[in-house]
């Protein structure tokens, strides 16, 4: 599974892309509003810090207005992916920026209706919203189930990016079902790693290895 960030924080992105971990970012205008910066600026400085896809958005809900804004953020490096919305003239935005080359992101999926169409129009990624489905008491890993059940009968290429990820279980129930990818904020992956075992253990290790009186050096 690849993990991206959620975020467009630089500060976050460069602590965990240092671990190795991170495989790409996705960013939206709410995201971009939060970092108080401008979209092109900060959306490029992102890129040359990941090596993999950096989900930038269009604003734009008409077709021209997607292709437009498209072409602007595709100029910003080689890893853009372009993020659309899931409407018909994102739909069609996707299919023309795919024959083009570029790598598409559909976003606000909320069907498996939805990301079959995502999946014929040749997105790269497919975005289901897990927690505001289950803010509206629906399940929104059944929706990534369904989701991985089509486009394995059918073979498609396109990623489930698991998005609106809101707990550490969100992540562990999307990786069984087999989603792609999922993006979350950074703290909450940072919290996958946390365990009180893990820490009591650690602990305990700590206090007998000081007992020894010992150090590992040369």
């Amino acid at each position: 599974m690849k993990f991206f960030i959620d975020t467009a924080d630089v500060a976050e992105i460069r602590e965990l892309n240092d671990t190795g971990l991170v495989d790409g970012v996705t960013t939206n205008p709410s995201l971009i509003m939060k970092s108080g910066r401008d979209i092109i600026d900060v959306t490029k400085e992102i890129c040359g810090i990941v090596k993999g896809p950096v989900s930038a958005e269009v604003t734009a809900t008409d077709y021209e207005g997607m292709m437009k804004e498209a072409k602007v953020l595709a100029k910003i490096a080689k890893n853009i992916c372009i993020k659309l919305p899931l409407t018909m003239d994102g739909l069609k935005a996707c299919k023309a920026l795919t024959d083009k080359g570029h790598q598409t992101n559909v976003t606000l999926c909320f069907s498996a209706n939805q990301a079959l169409l995502a999946a014929k129009a040749g997105a790269t990624y497919v975005s289901p919203f897990i927690g505001r489905l289950d803010d509206q008491g629906l399940d929104g890993m059944e929706l990534i189930e369904e989701i991985r059940t089509i486009f394995d009968n059918y073979d498609f290429k396109t990623q489930i990016l698991a998005a609106s990820i809101r707990t550490v279980n969100h992540v562990k129930e999307a990786a069984l079902i087999g989603a792609d990818v999922i993006t979350a904020p950074p703290a909450t992956l940072k919290a996958l790693v946390k365990h009180p075992l893990t820490d009591k253990g650690l602990s305990d290790f700590l206090a007998d290895w000081a007992k020894t009186g010992q150090k590992i050096s040369k």
